[in-house]
C-alpha cells in the first residue's frame, strides 16, 4: 500500500509518518493543479493523506493578517486534491478541525451534521468552507482539536499552555495523538468517508491542564484563570471553545480513552522529555564554553 502524504515536514504529518512510515511526502502546494497531477502520476499512490494546512504562527491571529495564504492553503488545495484524486479514483483523507464551533450544544456535544456555528476567527472560517465542499464527495474528514502528545513540539497544546501566565477555564474537546494516530488508522484500513470527530472522550479545561501540569510537571509552575469574558483583550482573533460529540466513533466500534487519563499519561512522558530536552542544552552549553 502506497501512501501520499502532503503536509508531511509538519507537526501532523511528522505524526502520520508513525503509522506510514514508508509514506512518500512531496513538496509541493497542493493548490498547484499541474504540480500535484504530476506527483500523482508519477508515484501512483494507493492513498492520499492531506495533513497540509495553515494554522498560522504562533496562533490563528497570524491568519487575520495573511488571509489570502490561508485561503490558498486550506480551501484552494483541498479542492485541488479533491478534483485530482477524483479524477484517477484514489482514496484520500483530508485532516480537518472541530474549531467550527462554540459551546457544548447543550450537554450533547457537537455531532459530524452539525451546522458550524463559529466564525469567530478567519481560519475557522476556512476550515467550515472547505468542510461543505468537500464532505459531498468519498473523502475522509477527520477533525482534530487542539492536539497533544508527550514531545516539546512547540505545536503542542501541553508546550503552548505551560507558556502562558493566563489560561482559560472553560471545558473543551481535545485530541491525545497517540489515540488519534491509532483511530485513523483503523477508518482507513476499512477505506471509511464521510466526517469523524477524532477527540477523546469526555472534556476538559486549559485551567485543568494545567492544574494537572503542576501536580505532574512542575509544582513551581505559577499560572492564573483568564475569564471568557477577558479573551478579547488578549487575542485578536476570536477562539473557539466547544465540546465534540464522538457517538460516530462509538458506532464503528472506536472509542478514544478518557481525557484526563490521557492528559495525565502525556504529561508524565512530557516531564521526561522536557527534562532530556534541558540536560541536551545545557551539555551544549558547555562544550560550546570548552
Amino acid at each position: 500500500m502506497k501512501v501520499l502524504l502532503f503536509g508531511g515536514r509538519g507537526y501532523m504529518g511528522g505524526q502520520l509518518r508513525q503509522i506510514f512510515p514508508d509514506a512518500v511526502a512531496p513538496s509541493v502546494d497542493i493548490a498547484d493543479a499541474a504540480a500535484v497531477a504530476q506527483v500523482l502520476d508519477a508515484e501512483k499512490p494507493d492513498i492520499v493523506i492531506n495533513a497540509a494546512g495553515k494554522t498560522g504562527v504562533p496562533n490563528v491571529d497570524w491568519c487575520e493578517d495573511h488571509k489570502a495564504e490561508t485561503l490558498h492553503s486550506n480551501i484552494l488545495g483541498p479542492l485541488v486534491l479533491l478534483e485530482a484524486c477524483r479524477q484517477r479514483n484514489i482514496y484520500w483523507v483530508h485532516l480537518s478541525s472541530g474549531c467550527v464551533y462554540t459551546g457544548d450544544n447543550e450537554g450533547r456535544g457537537f455531532a459530524e451534521d452539525d451546522e458550524p456555528n463559529f466564525s469567530g476567527s478567519y481560519y475557522s472560517r476556512t476550515k467550515a468552507v472547505c468542510e461543505r465542499a468537500i464532505r459531498e464527495f468519498p473523502v475522509l474528514i477527520l477533525r482534530l482539536r487542539m492536539p497533544f502528545d508527550s514531545s516539546t513540539h512547540p505545536r503542542n497544546l501541553l508546550t503552548k499552555l505551560s507558556k502562558f501566565e493566563r489560561v482559560l477555564d472553560v471545558q473543551n474537546s481535545i485530541t491525545f495523538l497517540p489515540d488519534f494516530l491509532t483511530t485513523a488508522e483503523k477508518l482507513i484500513q476499512k477505506r471509511q468517508t464521510g466526517v469523524y470527530n477524532v477527540v477523546n472522550d469526555g472534556a476538559i479545561s486549559p485551567y485543568r491542564i494545567m492544574e494537572l501540569y503542576r501536580e505532574i510537571v512542575d509544582p513551581a509552575h505559577r499560572f492564573a484563570r483568564l475569564d471568557l469574558d477577558a479573551l478579547p483583550g488578549v487575542v485578536r482573533a476570536g477562539r473557539s471553545n466547544c465540546v465534540l460529540s464522538i457517538e460516530k466513533l462509538k458506532g464503528e466500534g472506536i472509542t478514544l480513552q478518557p481525557i484526563e487519563k490521557a492528559v495525565r499519561s502525556a504529561l508524565s512522558a512530557f516531564k521526561k522529555a522536557a527534562s532530556g530536552s534541558a540536560k541536551a542544552e545545557t551539555m551544549n552549553k558547555n562544550c560550546m564554553q570548552c
